[in-house]
């Protein structure tokens, strides 16, 4: 198979200095003009190659985000492109994003984001066992001096921090069913306290 490819790749070569060749033979007059066009080919290609790497970057900067809406006192956060719903919450004066999470039972830190916040991972306790759809995980218990949302404040919260590996934290329904409605509309999650 790799002798294969090889031999392919040999023969695309020769094909395409073939074809250099020729066009270079035709157009030695407008060389010049043959280099500036092909120049303005490799930069079109350039471009189109960084474009579509940074897309996702682009798209995610330029994407709405979550919102308050002050005459009727509801928080918004638009559906992101992986399905999910976020939210960013300030903990202990410190911007921690979460995914909504109505299958979490508790607000679970990541251990970056509870390190973070101040909490200090070295006096921790893995004492609680989560069901994951990783598996089983130990969790520890802490306290959040002070969790915001958008002007929404409570004090002395319960949280878990996850003892194993974890992309982000999670917002579950001890802080979720603080709200007395929440609804999902238009590829939006609505929260209204």
């Amino acid at each position: 198979m790799e002798n294969f490819d090889g031999t392919r790749l040999t023969y695309l070569i020769v094909l395409v200095v073939l074809i250099g060749a020729s066009l270079l033979v035709r157009n030695r007059q407008r060389l010049g003009t043959m280099l500036k066009q092909a120049s303005a080919w490799v930069v079109i290609f350039v471009v189109v190659i960084i474009g579509f790497g940074l897309w996702s970057d682009i798209r995610q900067a330029s994407a709405p985000r979550q919102s308050v809406l002050a005459e009727t006192g509801q928080i918004t956060a638009p559906r992101r492109a992986d399905g999910h719903y976020y939210l960013i919450l300030q903990l202990n004066g410190t911007p921690v994003e979460f995914v909504v999470d109505t299958g979490a039972t508790e607000v679970v830190l990541s251990r970056e984001d509870a390190k973070r916040v101040g909490i200090n991972l070295d006096l921790l306790i893995y004492s609680g066992i989560a069901n994951t759809a990783n598996g089983q995980v130990r969790t520890a218990p802490a306290r959040i001096n002070l969790i915001e949302l958008s002007g929404i404040t409570d004090q002395n919260f319960r949280v878990r921090v996850n003892g194993g590996e974890m992309q982000g934290s999670l917002l579950g329904m001890t802080y979720l069913r603080r709200f007395s409605r929440i609804e999902i509309s238009n590829d939006m999650l609505v929260l209204t306290r």
